[in-house]
């Protein structure tokens, strides 16, 4: 298949692409590839960029993964959509948190804990 540019994609299609990341995210993670899950964070980031930029803010779109079966895809969405939908974001992170799954349950309490004490403030 032929990478195509972000902002020739479909939101759709950048949502697709951005769970597709999450499962790689994971997969890496389980595996101790650390590269190659900072690379994928880079990719996720550029999605989220993208959908930012689109107008209206088009990362409310990736709410529709917040039902998604893995856990990274369900982590990357909460705090992707914590500056356009608050509340059900958190709500989705302290599932997470509680959840007990590592090592996402433990990155959703450092984000939690940061959204609270001011030291993350979404964009």
């Amino acid at each position: 298949m032929k990478k195509r540019l972000l902002n020739e994609m479909q939101t759709n299609e950048l949502v697709d692409a951005y769970a597709q990341i999450g499962m790689l995210q994971y997969s890496a993670l389980d595996d101790g590839k650390i590269s190659k899950y900072n690379r994928l964070y880079h990719e996720k980031r550029a999605i989220e960029e993208e959908m930012k930029a689109r107008p209206g803010d088009e990362r409310r779109a990736l709410m529709v993964l917040y039902g998604y079966p893995n856990m990274q895809v369900r982590l990357n969405a909460a705090t992707a959509t914590l500056a356009v939908a608050p509340e059900p974001a958190r709500r989705l992170m302290e599932e997470i948190y509680a959840s007990g799954w590592p090592p996402q349950a433990g990155a959703a309490g450092m984000r939690l804990s940061a959204l609270d004490d001011g030291t993350f403030k979404p964009k």
